[in-house]
């Protein structure tokens, strides 16, 4: 066992802790622009919606295929095309006045780009680099993609007031750009290019080499998951996940908020806080996966992030102390869930093809984040509320709960997974412990 001291190891770990941080602010820009652009050009909340639904399932599906290409090309070549990708994208933005144009560059571009820096990246860094203090790291990871998405609203709110909304583009752009030189600088894309082996790992371990078409080892992983009940209860629990946080609250809060008579900059203060809750809540989370059952606890989030949505527009009504406690409880249970997912995947389906399943999984995640961030402005133009998403979400959280409590553990599954190549026929294999 390697000595606990500070190594490389966490040299890459607070790369990719600064990198997902500086390029979160692009996740959370949606939820500042609805009210903008639909005061300059009239567009409706199910058009705006629509564009942030593009965006979520390209975020999602372009996950599998990241990990391979990570897997592949390694992480920093692909984590540095894509954070260009992504601030090109939305300084691109600054220049649009049709609603085609926010669908292209919102949707298309800066989906693309940030289906990269997803949780899948979180997932390759903490599988490839970590073996102790795996789920830890992963918590933290995850913490900072979901916490910069929200630490950063009071800042882009007030630039939409008092600034105009493009100029919430521009700082975007500029604060992707602007961890470029992180990636170049520290990122390694695995241990054995710098002669060491993962962290915590013992000395017969033996480092995974991927091989083959990257398209087609992601879509292997898919074959091979999809017989699997414990693959759909992830993606279906993981789309609910992301039809509750990513599509729902983070959406459309702050309009629901301005509807109860709330500033925009109000209101991105309370999304604010709970990004702060979430890093003590996904942090913990991970401490957890490390030590107890995590289908129990992922039966646990999700019925209590359930329970807390039904009182969600009350809390909107009245203000003060109860919406405070709104949002350090859902804070906390922000994306509580990834690290136990990820822990399960991994569990399943091996420490090699495990982080590109967790990719499709995640897609499930965006699949839900692209209905309810379309669906929840649907039913708002024709209700004139935004109550009815706020249950539905409930419901299907409570759902969600139930159905994770009933998957099996999966020793024997990942044991009879694990020989299995992620390599397409008639190329040689991917090699390593599982």
């Amino acid at each position: 066992m390697q000595r606990r001291r500070l190594t490389y190891h966490w040299v890459v770990f607070a790369a990719a802790f600064v990198v997902l941080l500086g390029a979160a602010g692009t996740r959370s820009t949606p939820g500042v622009l609805i009210d903008p652009l639909r005061e300059e050009f009239g567009w409706s909340r199910a058009t705006v919606g629509l564009a942030v639904s593009i965006n979520v399932l390209l975020f999602g599906f372009i996950g599998p295929f990241a990990a391979s290409l990570q897997l592949r090309y390694g992480l920093r070549r692909v984590t540095s095309i894509a954070l260009v990708i992504i601030a090109t994208g939305a300084a691109l933005t600054t220049q649009m006045t049709r609603p085609w144009h926010l669908y292209l560059l919102w949707g298309l571009v800066v989906g693309t780009g940030a289906g990269c820096m997803a949780t899948v990246f979180a997932s390759t860094v903490a599988s490839r680099w970590f073996v102790a203090r795996r789920g830890v790291v992963t918590g933290v990871l995850t913490a900072a993609t979901a916490s910069g998405q929200l630490v950063f609203l009071p800042l882009l709110t007030w630039l939409a007031e008092h600034h105009g909304w493009r100029t919430v583009g521009v700082v975007v752009a500029c604060a992707t750009a602007a961890v470029v030189p992180v990636v170049l600088l520290f990122m390694r894309n695995s241990p054995a290019d710098i002669g060491l082996r993962p962290y915590g790992a013992g000395d017969d371990f033996e480092p995974v080499v991927a091989t083959g078409n990257p398209i087609a080892n992601a879509f292997g992983a898919l074959r091979a998951a999809w017989g699997s009940g414990a693959f759909w209860l992830l993606w279906g629990s993981f789309a609910v996940c992301g039809l509750s946080t990513t599509g729902l609250v983070q959406t459309h809060f702050i309009s629901a908020a301005h509807e109860h008579g709330m500033s925009h900059t109000q209101a991105g203060t309370y999304l604010a806080l709970i990004g702060g809750f979430d890093i003590l809540g996904t942090i913990a989370s991970g401490w957890f996966t490390d030590r107890y059952d995590a289908r129990m606890l992922l039966a646990v989030y999700y019925g209590l992030r359930g329970l807390s949505l039904f009182v969600l527009d009350p809390a909107l009504a009245h203000g003060g102390g109860g919406l405070f406690g709104f949002m350090m409880f859902y804070g906390l249970d922000w994306v509580a869930t990834v690290p136990p997912t990820i822990a399960l995947c991994i569990e399943h389906f091996g420490r090699d093809r495990g982080p590109v399943v967790y990719g499709w999984v995640f897609a499930g995640h965006q699949v839900g984040g692209a209905l309810a961030a379309w669906g929840a402005g649907a039913l708002h133009d024709s209700t004139g509320s935004y109550r009815p998403a706020f249950i539905l979400a409930g419901v299907a959280c409570v759902v969600a709960a139930f159905g994770v409590r009933t998957m099996r553990r999966g020793g024997a599954v990942a044991a009879a997974a694990a020989p299995t190549p992620i390599a397409p026929p008639g190329e040689p294999a991917v090699t390593g412990p599982r």
